[in-house]
């Protein structure tokens, strides 16, 4: 028993060992695991790689790796993890995130768009064919069965 004052020696060397074994990663190293035989994650300032866990995890791999290349702190904690999913990340830890080199904001990439079209003609002739053929089948369909009554 340790009493008041006294500072375990074994306690402080331990921890001081376990504080050795912990890797920096910086933010550009860890945003290269961005796939799923290789995924990195950060939470809470920690990296994680979570490759073992892409096929078990219950939202399935996509989830993880759209928390890639970037602080997937918000992201974990949105979902509303359970203390035994909070557990279970401890054996994923590979190391503390350098926090200098997180970029604050992420820059926003717009989705490639199809090249404008002004001349929409050909277009536009489409989608009338696409209304007006079918319409005129059924006033034909109609007008055949009206003249076949009358006789």
């Amino acid at each position: 028993m340790i009493s008041k004052g006294f500072v375990c020696v074994f306690c402080l060397q331990f921890e001081a060992e376990s504080m050795a074994d912990k890797k920096v990663h910086l933010f550009e190293e860890v945003a290269k695991h961005n796939k799923t035989k290789d995924c990195w994650l950060i939470i809470s300032g920690k990296v994680y790689d979570v490759t073992p866990f892409m096929e078990d995890h219950p939202g399935g791999d996509e989830v993880l790796l759209s928390a890639t290349g970037k602080d997937a702190t918000n992201d974990f904690e949105d979902v509303g993890h359970s203390d035994s999913a909070r557990d279970m990340m401890e054996k994923y830890y590979i190391g503390e995130i350098d926090a200098s080199t997180v970029p604050q904001k992420r820059a926003y990439i717009p989705p490639p768009q199809a090249p404008y079209n002004p001349d929409k003609t050909p277009e536009f002739v489409i989608k009338i064919l696409q209304f007006l053929v079918p319409i005129l089948i059924l006033a034909l369909a109609f007008a055949v069965r009206q003249y076949t009554k009358k006789e």
